[in-house]
């Protein structure tokens, strides 16, 4: 079971992204359509989530939000809590922080931020920088019911174990294709936050 000094120890060395631009493409691609990799070329415009890790007695949990179906973007999926950054934001990190209080009552100095994944494009335009922060135990949900139907955990042991997640053919546009999910408990993990977990994953387990 991995520990807080352990996640620690493992993202000390990372940074928030100079440029919240620079974006990796996600692993995979090559099973995507040729018409939703092309949408990665498009301008993009930054974003940062929290990758909000909860510290329990019995392990690590990271918090999940399933987004209101009624949003532009990525309605009806579940995400990290996020969204775009706005010109009074500092930097990715202020607006993972600021955008985490919004949508469900996580105070910024509840949250200890140990580090940064790549930034990653989204077909919906963003260029998304994951904020990982270890989350105060105890703390209580407020969620913005605008923004977002209902929160949930999955066990970050889960997470990291190679073999939960699920290669799963998908449709998009009339074009079949099969990209990696993660489902635990009734609940589906898929898309840009799927890849983000496996982008956490491979780089926690240093693969």
């Amino acid at each position: 079971m991995i520990t807080a000094d352990a996640l620690r120890a493992r993202f000390a060395g990372t940074r928030v992204p100079g440029d919240p631009l620079d974006v990796t493409m996600p692993p995979g691609l090559e099973r995507w359509p040729h018409r939703m990799r092309e949408q990665l070329n498009v301008p993009l415009r930054p974003a940062g989530v929290l990758v909000p890790i909860l510290e329990h007695d019995e392990g690590l949990t990271v918090l999940l939000t399933q987004r209101a179906s009624h949003l532009k973007h990525h309605a009806a999926q579940a995400s990290f809590p996020g969204g775009r950054m706005e010109e009074h934001d500092a930097d990715v990190k202020e607006t993972a922080l600021r955008e985490t209080h919004e949508e469900v009552g996580i105070a910024p100095e509840h949250v200890d931020v140990i580090g940064y994944l790549r930034t990653m494009p989204t077909i919906t335009g963003f260029a998304v920088t994951p904020v990982v922060g270890l989350v105060r135990p105890n703390v209580d949900l407020i969620i913005d019911q605008t923004e977002v139907e209902y929160a949930f955990e999955v066990p970050l042991d889960f997470l990291l174990t190679e073999g939960n997640d699920r290669l799963v053919d998908r449709e998009w546009e009339g074009r079949h294709f099969r990209l990696k999910e993660f489902h635990y408990e009734g609940e589906r993990v898929w898309g840009a936050t799927a890849y983000m977990l496996l982008a956490f994953r491979e780089f926690v387990l240093n693969k």
